[in-house]
């Protein structure tokens, strides 16, 4: 039975490099193929650490950290995103970002993808905001390394009632799997009412 915990203050503190690891993880696999580094993930991950209105949903399989779901006000994040909202009738401050939900291939398939949602969203009610948004990396369809069993979220997202952004993308770099420096990606934007 898995345990999900929303992990505040000192616990959320606790929690943070197991989270970074299960990132590194986690993102390593398609479509981010994230050749991951400690001493990043816990500069990352420090947003979480400081901001008063972040939400950190853990999932247990007994003390083991086996999944993680993180958000806080896109304000937190505003000097990553400002560029990619910046041409649509968006507020940063109505909106509460959704940012990453890692979870390990042997747990998927059980319903703690929705939960994560559902915890975040249920927290960005009660703090007031409109907006729930999250972005997805952009990966072409004949990617070398796209394996052919895989199947987009998009169907998933959608049915939760997200709606992509057409034309919201934002740009960060990372050093993919097989690629010997950093190259940068397009992460497409999807939101949904609160």
């Amino acid at each position: 039975m898995i345990d999900l915990r929303v992990l505040t203050g000192d616990a959320l503190t606790a929690v943070l490099d197991d989270v970074a690891a299960l990132r590194i993880s986690v993102f390593r696999d398609w479509p981010y193929l994230y050749d991951g580094d400690i001493d990043y993930e816990r500069g990352y991950l420090q947003t979480y650490r400081d901001s008063n209105d972040a939400i950190l949903v853990g999932a247990f399989d007994g003390d083991r950290l086996v999944g993680a779901s993180t958000g806080t006000p896109m304000a937190d994040h505003a000097q990553d995103f400002a560029d990619a909202f910046a041409q649509i009738d968006y507020d940063l401050n109505d909106l509460f970002y959704c940012a990453e939900s890692v979870l390990l291939p042997e747990y998927r398939g059980q319903g703690i993808g929705h939960a994560f949602f559902e915890y975040r969203e249920a927290h960005a009610r009660k703090l007031g905001f409109d907006y729930v948004t999250f972005c997805g990396v952009i990966r072409p369809d004949d990617h070398p390394l796209r394996p052919k069993s895989y199947r987009p979220l998009d169907p998933f997202w959608t049915k939760r009632g997200y709606e992509k952004l057409t034309g919201v993308t934002a740009q960060f770099h990372w050093k993919d799997v097989d690629q010997p420096e950093q190259t940068g990606k397009s992460l497409q934007f999807w939101i949904k009412p609160v």
